[in-house]
């Protein structure tokens, strides 16, 4: 990026930390709209990973895979800092949850919904995992 992250990218940044994700689909689907690469595809990615976190509130496990994925395929390109974004810690802490997800599997998605509402964690293999979370690169 070329220039600071305009205001907008920070409210839903903000948005997308305090859990309110629709808010941040609407707030970044603007700049993704307006904005011209590179930064259109960085846009487009976090909009996908907010929007399948939408997703599995709402228990569609379908719809939270595959945005993870596509959202974690479009971030790679941006590893591992960009627009003073940690992309590499959103990158790992949503390929965690995308594989944890897999693992439930559709048919246990309540269950992993209520866990991850009620702790802010999800259950991961051995470990509890921490909802993702966007932070700014610190250097």
């Amino acid at each position: 990026m070329t220039e600071a992250a305009p205001q907008e990218f920070w409210q839903g940044v903000e948005e997308f930390n305090n859990r309110e994700y629709y808010a941040c689909h609407d707030t970044l689907e603007a700049l993704w709209m307006e904005s011209a690469e590179p930064e259109k595809k960085f846009y487009q990615g976090v909009l996908q990973i907010a929007v399948a976190l939408y997703h599995l509130g709402n228990h569609n496990w379908r719809g939270a895979v595959t945005l993870l994925g596509e959202g974690i395929k479009k971030l790679r390109y941006y590893q591992p800092n960009y627009a003073d974004i940690d992309v590499d810690k959103l990158v790992e802490e949503s390929a965690e949850l995308l594989s944890a997800l897999q693992q439930a599997g559709a048919e246990k998605i309540a269950e992993f919904v209520q866990h991850f509402e009620t702790t802010e964690t999800y259950p991961g293999g051995d470990t509890t995992l921490q909802v993702p979370k966007i932070v700014k690169n610190i250097s």
